[in-house]
């Protein structure tokens, strides 16, 4: 997988593998989370694949974030998401940080892009 790979600008879709990748989330889970959160609808092509944008990438950051570091329940999370749709000034600093963590991903997968270039 290429280092840049939230950096191309012209790259639109993503597969759910390489969403899987980049979350370190396995497929399965990103499917049964479409079917828990309404915000997380990414398109389906003709063929039935999943495209995911990169609003719908960080969407997934966020989810993460809040259940497995924040330790909300999926119930928990989805009003977390609604308050945050109504309210979205309130929550600057989780996009903020959201984006550093994005960065720190984004160095170890040029690290790792780049050992295995050397091997």
């Amino acid at each position: 997988m290429r280092e840049d790979i939230l950096n191309d600008r012209h790259k639109i879709f993503y597969s759910i593998g390489e969403v899987s990748a980049l979350t370190g989330l396995k497929s399965h889970i990103l499917r049964y989370w479409e079917s828990e959160f309404p915000t997380l609808r990414p398109e389906k092509r003709s063929n039935g694949r999943r495209a995911y944008r990169k609003s719908d990438i960080l969407l997934i950051l966020v989810i993460k974030k809040l259940l497995y570091e924040e330790g909300f329940t999926i119930a928990g999370a989805r009003k977390k998401l609604a308050e945050a749709r109504r309210r979205p000034e309130q929550y600057k600093d989780i996009v903020a940080e959201l984006r550093g963590d994005l960065e720190k991903l984004l160095g170890l997968l040029g690290r790792a892009g780049a050992e295995g270039r050397r091997g």
